[in-house]
């Protein structure tokens, strides 16, 4: 998913997202256009997880 895609899609990402970690909240998936390294260092500390894996993860849904 290239970063348009990403961006027209974001409610429905977020929504899975969501489901898939309880422990997420809006304000760790407020997404702004043109600053998904900061979204992704947020999701990163939040899931202790890797960008590389978070990119996987959103790209899946």
């Amino acid at each position: 998913m290239n970063k348009l895609e990403l961006t027209g899609r974001w409610n429905e990402v977020k929504g899975k997202l969501k489901q898939r970690f309880s422990e997420l909240t809006d304000d760790d998936l407020t997404f702004v256009e043109g600053k998904e390294d900061e979204l992704l260092g947020r999701l990163q500390q939040r899931l202790g997880r890797s960008k590389d894996e978070l990119r996987k993860v959103i790209e899946e849904l």
